[in-house]
């Protein structure tokens, strides 16, 4: 049972010292010592990653839960996670197995592959915790899933550099980005990080041509600004594309932070300032069909009725709209 596994992407300095290069902060570890993710060890001057294989949580999961809405709405998912993150959001919704010591169960690349092929699963979705700091197990059983048939699902921070990202890509096939905010300063005092090289990401992604969609958690009184969540949204529609689908999440009080939970009125003002430039606009964490379902931004038809995770493609002709034809940035069986 192989509990670590010398990590790919780092350096060896002279005095025992190692640097991470996997994601942008670059940490300086001495021997005996580990990242700020928790699973990057230094020992006796090579760096080990300790979470190889390593699974606090398995689960076959609607596709809708990711949330991915337009990558192959309606189907199920093997979902598995791990332990560490390279982020520290204050108001993390995984905590537990992000920045604690659950118990783990090994599961190989083949064996997790087999069993979703078991399970008649559609893929596989790296997802609950912090799947880039999971990175030497996701890209060896990506590539493994992917000769198999199967699909990879990157539920992630996009806090990665870009040379390891780029070795990714190409086993992967959908992509939900978290873009916690659209301040620096929310991201270097809340999440721990910079906001830049998640952006980057997000673009890296979208130009490999990859499905992708992107969530941001509305924190109280944090991230939650109009003003600046109209800058979020143009630069997703300039940069990503007006049809990359936007999750907008309520925030529920969690880990270290507790201030009251998001105002509806605040994510129904949201969804609707994002309609203007968006096509596809959704809201997390809130029981309301109509925020969660599928409509033709140009007829206005309802494509996609979403109640819960019950899902109904009632006016979708393949990815298109059934009424007028439009085009809707879905991924079906159909286009395969």
């Amino acid at each position: 049972m192989e509990e670590k596994k010398e990590a790919r992407y780092y350096e060896k300095l002279p005095d025992g010292k190692v640097k991470c290069q996997l994601c942008p902060h670059t940490c300086l570890i001495s021997q005996t010592k580990r990242g700020i993710c928790r699973v990057r060890e230094n020992q006796e001057g090579r760096l080990y990653t300790l979470n190889y294989g390593r699974i606090t949580a398995i689960a076959m999961d609607p596709m809708e839960k990711k949330p991915l809405y337009h990558f192959y709405p309606g189907r199920w998912i093997l979902s598995v996670g791990t332990f560490g993150c390279n982020f520290h959001c204050q108001f993390c919704q995984n905590w537990q197995i992000a920045h604690g010591d659950p118990e783990t169960l090994y599961i190989s690349p083949e064996a997790l592959v087999d069993k979703a092929l078991e399970l008649e699963s559609i893929g596989i979705a790296y997802t609950y915790s912090e799947p880039i700091v999971w990175f030497e197990y996701v890209l060896d059983t990506a590539k493994l899933a992917q000769e198999a048939g199967l699909k990879n699902v990157m539920v992630t921070n996009g806090y990665i550099n870009p040379e390891p990202l780029a070795e990714l890509l190409p086993f992967t096939h959908a992509w939900n980005i978290d873009i916690k905010g659209f301040n620096p300063d929310f991201y270097r005092r809340i999440v721990g990080g910079r906001l830049e090289p998640v952006l980057a990401t997000a673009k890296a992604v979208a130009k490999a041509g990859k499905h992708l969609e992107i969530t941001t958690l509305l924190v109280t009184g944090l991230n939650d600004n109009l003003e600046e969540l109209e800058q979020l949204v143009l630069w997703i529609r300039d940069n990503l594309g007006p049809d990359t689908p936007l999750h907008f999440s309520r925030y529920f009080p969690q880990y270290r932070l507790h201030l009251p939970p998001t105002p509806l009125e605040t994510l129904y003002r949201a969804r609707d300032m994002a309609r203007r430039y968006l096509n596809h606009v959704y809201l997390g964490n809130v029981p309301d069909t109509r925020a969660n379902s599928t409509y033709c931004p140009r007829c206005g038809s309802l494509a996609i009725r979403r109640t819960g995770y019950d899902v109904e493609p009632l006016g979708l002709s393949g990815g298109n709209c059934r009424e007028c034809g439009t085009p809707l940035a879905i991924v079906r069986e159909e286009e395969d």
